[in-house]
């Protein structure tokens, strides 16, 4: 299942870049995160409750970093397994100066096996397009606080 789009932030590239490379700053973008560890500034791991059918669904994700331009592109492998389910996801992002702001333009491949991938396509592209608006919406709020910490210092 491929979903992609584009968004505006209303700060610098720098910014952006800093908070898209910032583990720490990462795992507050994502829905139902638990815990959180970061091996290094390419590997960590997350283990989230995915709000998707009763109970959601525990999924410890293994995330690495696969390919980065500084300041302008990367992109991320994500591996999961959960009770159910096994996820392979591919992400990647690009920057471009936008005026004083910055434009994304990001494209996700997630590949969903097991028991809950019969749920089929029809329903799961919802719950993902639903996270995935989450996902851009805390990321803006994270930019948001960095560009405020990187003015106020």
């Amino acid at each position: 299942m491929k979903v992609e789009g584009e968004r505006e932030f209303t700060a610098p590239r720098e910014t952006v870049w800093e908070v898209l490379n910032d583990p720490t700053r990462l795992a507050k973008t994502m829905p139902g995160v638990e815990s959180f560890d970061v091996a290094d500034d390419r590997h960590w791991r997350a283990n989230l409750k995915v709000p998707l059918g009763p109970g959601g669904l525990k999924m410890s994700v293994d995330f690495e970093k696969t390919e980065e331009r500084a300041l302008e592109f990367a992109k991320l492998h994500a591996k999961g397994n959960g009770v159910g389910a096994i996820m392979n996801m591919d992400t990647a992002f690009h920057l471009s100066d936008a005026g004083s702001g910055t434009h994304m333009r990001w494209e996700a491949d997630v590949h969903i096996l097991g028991p809950i991938a019969s749920m089929g396509q029809r329903v799961l592209q919802p719950i993902v397009n639903q996270q995935v608006s989450n996902v851009l919406a805390a990321l803006d709020e994270q930019v948001q606080e960095a560009s405020a910490e990187d003015g106020g210092s």
